[in-house]
């Protein structure tokens, strides 16, 4: 099938974890997009490695070492995007870390919380010193990540499964504030996406299940139709969409790209 082309030249983006995996891919799509973008990572390495892959495209690129759930962080994240762009138009909350796989009475208090810290303080964090350059765009956009297991029960991972839940009523209740000014706020739900992440999941579930990792890999496959993993480029694809001109009457959605794994 032949490409389609989507561009979004001059528009200003931060994306929060974006050193690597999905959030470098997101960020590749939006830099060819024509857009400039900030991209932040708590691992200096991985925002080495983003800037050789990443520094050649459409788009300018500049990098910020921190981590997302330190409110000063995000807030200097944002002002550095500020600077160096002259405005912010975009938010990308991709951030996330896969916390503890094991049954609900073996998690600690530690575990479970500091999941949440992440994965929804990160979004928060960012998203709270974002909105009001967002609200001086002509169509501020703000794409959080989610997953599907924000929508379906998956085994041993409360942790996870309740923060991006929550990142699902977020995103809803941000549309709803931040409607009146033009702004829109999405969820992405990934399915499972294919890379080094999801083969620490599958290897964690597997262990914690005593089944073999090639029985585990080839049950999560199988949920889908199609018989698929989830691409990191399908996820990029998705959030330039919603950050285009053509989704500006999308808003409070979450949008399944799970090869048909969930469709609700």
């Amino acid at each position: 099938m032949p490409e389609a082309t989507l561009r979004i030249d001059g528009e200003h983006a931060a994306i929060t974890g974006a050193g690597r995996g999905i959030g470098r891919q997101i960020a590749a799509a939006l830099l060819d997009a024509g857009v400039n973008v900030a991209v932040n990572d708590v691992s200096p390495e991985a925002l080495d490695d983003a800037s050789e892959d990443l520094g050649d495209r459409a788009g300018d690129l500049h990098t910020h070492h921190g981590d997302a759930a330190d409110p000063d962080a995000m807030e200097e994240l944002i002002d550095e995007a500020v600077e160096s762009f002259g405005g912010l138009d975009i938010l990308v909350n991709n951030v996330g870390v896969a916390g503890p796989t094991k049954p609900v009475e073996e998690i600690s208090h530690e575990e479970f919380f500091s999941t949440l810290d992440v994965n929804l303080g990160g979004l928060f964090e960012a998203t709270r010193a974002a909105t009001s350059h967002l609200r001086e765009s002509d169509a501020g956009r703000v794409v959080n990540i989610s997953s599907m297991s924000g929508k379906r029960p998956l085994r041993d991972r409360t942790p996870y499964t309740t923060a991006k839940t929550g990142i699902i009523g977020f995103t809803r209740t941000l549309a709803t504030e931040l409607g009146p000014d033009g702004i829109t706020a999405n969820a992405i739900c990934p399915g499972s996406v294919a890379g080094p992440r999801l083969d620490r999941v599958i290897e964690g579930q597997a262990e914690s299940q005593n089944r073999p990792v090639e029985e585990v890999r080839e049950e999560f496959r199988d949920i889908s139709p199609m018989g698929e993993f989830t691409q990191p480029e399908d996820v990029a694809d998705a959030v330039v969409f919603l950050c285009s001109a053509r989704a500006e009457r999308i808003t409070g959605e979450d949008l399944n790209v799970s090869a048909g794994v969930v469709m609700y």
